[in-house]
């Protein structure tokens, strides 16, 4: 009995090792085969010897003069820098490795930079936040929402109007999607997701006015070609870094100049890619759950992105909003990396850091909107959040009933193909075996005549 318990005690202490090592992999990858040590070695007492030299540094070089504005500018510059060398010191690295674990434990210090800075902004008020605004950009203060109509003469169609549509905006809305596109690469839930957004702006209309478009502009222009085309594009360029053969040599055994100059380009590329496979006929309940869960906090995400400007005043070509948009870029790669792994990989029974750091910045950058645009919010239509919560379930729904019959039609396709290539083999060998035994019949068949016509011979001679 004491022996049955140890076994079961060093088993449990076992699998929960395995697990941890498991999660270690997963949120913290390692570089293999590191051929230029000097890259990868932490270089600590370095790095602290050139924090502190570059402090001394603006510490000792200002003067008086400088204006209080200034010295807290600086000074919280650097404690951004000194914080983000702490984080490239002891923060994971993350899902990724290219072109080098620093810079993904660089965005990782960037996003709780910017998380801390929500809890920050969340308990102070509307008119402070605004002159926090006013000091970081000086240009706001003059800035002026001009009112604009949206949706009108949506039947006066044209070329001229519809090429006045396609600005950077435009472009960036189809990087948007490529890039969306490489990172989840399923044809599925990127168009539900596509169509889910549109159905957003409809129901959030009464809230953001900008949301109001011509039916050309939605379905033609957004749908079609921004959306299509970036997920065309983005999915052959997954399908293409699928495909390719992944085999890295040292930039040390290169010979040549020009491909040591391609191998360090390279290194800005993955060292692998990995099928993604969200969906299949056999997925449970819970990943369902998980994939509505996932579309869900794509929408929250986006919408942000317009009541965040909407409320806090300032232009869509901004800086503020240039900045936030680069952080939400950079740090949604690791954190759908983290999160499809844990989704499908059984042995993963935790979070990545960086997933649990983006949900929390979407969840407060949401928080925020609500509590300093209660003005905006006080004219919510609850009736249509609901119905959109439903539409956005029944998308869901519609979604994942057509990708289990797509893989079900897929399965039974293959199949039959395995049934009529078994039943094609194996009448295949029975016409060769029957062929076989017709043939050994007639040997058979011509040597017993053989001796029979030999047999008449010699009796014939006998008898002569």
């Amino acid at each position: 009995m004491l022996f049955d318990r140890k076994m079961a005690t060093k088993s449990v202490r076992n699998q929960a090792e395995f697990e941890k090592a498991h999660f270690r992999d997963i949120n913290e990858q390692e570089v293999e085969d590191i051929t230029l040590e000097f890259f990868y070695k932490p270089h600590t007492l370095t790095l602290l010897g050139v924090a502190i030299a570059t402090t001394l540094y603006f510490a000792f070089t200002r003067t008086s003069e400088h204006s209080s504005e200034q010295n807290v500018s600086t000074g919280l510059c650097c404690v951004v820098f000194f914080f983000l060398i702490i984080g490239l010191l002891t923060f994971p690295n993350g899902p990724f490795t290219r072109p080098h674990p620093a810079i993904w434990r660089v965005v990782f210090g960037i996003s709780v930079m910017y998380m801390l800075l929500l809890v920050f902004i969340l308990f102070q008020s509307y008119k402070d936040v605004r002159k926090m605004l006013f000091w970081a950009f000086p240009d706001l203060e003059t800035y002026d929402p001009i009112e604009k109509e949206y949706a009108v003469n949506c039947s006066d169609i044209n070329f001229e109007r519809i090429w006045g549509h396609m600005d950077w905006f435009a472009f960036c809305h189809f990087g948007g999607w490529a890039l969306k596109a490489m990172l989840m690469r399923h044809f599925g839930i990127l168009w539900t997701i596509s169509i889910m957004w549109e159905i957003t702006e409809f129901f959030f209309i009464h809230l953001l006015p900008n949301f109001a478009e011509c039916w050309w502009d939605a379905l033609v222009l957004d749908v079609l070609i921004c959306n299509g085309l970036g997920i065309y594009v983005g999915m052959k360029v997954a399908d293409w870094l699928e495909i390719r053969n992944y085999h890295w040599d040292s930039i040390k055994d290169i010979k040549t100049t020009s491909g040591k100059i391609k191998r360090a380009v390279l290194q800005f590329t993955p060292v692998s890619w990995t099928h993604v496979r969200w969906l299949d006929p056999e997925s449970s309940f819970m990943r369902v759950i998980a994939i509505f869960i996932m579309m869900l906090v794509t929408q929250i995400a986006e919408l942000n992105t317009f009541f965040l400007k909407h409320i806090f005043l300032f232009p869509s070509d901004h800086l503020a909003g240039i900045i936030r948009m680069a952080i939400i870029c950079a740090v949604v790669a690791p954190t759908i990396r983290q999160y499809y792994t844990y989704v499908t990989d059984p042995m993963c029974k935790r979070v990545g850091t960086q997933l649990w750091v983006f949900t929390a910045i979407t969840l407060l950058e949401f928080i925020n909107c609500i509590k300093h645009g209660h003005d905006v919010f006080a004219q919510t239509v609850f009736t249509n959040v609901i119905l959109w919560l439903l539409v956005q379930m029944g998308m869901v729904l519609i979604c994942l009933y057509f990708l289990w019959f797509f893989f079900t039609e897929q399965r039974k396709k293959r199949a039959n193909a395995t049934a009529v290539e078994s039943d094609s083999s194996e009448a295949d060998y029975i016409y060769s075996n029957t062929i076989s035994q017709n043939t050994r019949s007639a040997s058979r068949r011509r040597r017993k005549n053989s001796s029979t016509g030999k047999g008449e011979m010699v009796a014939r001679y006998v008898q002569d």
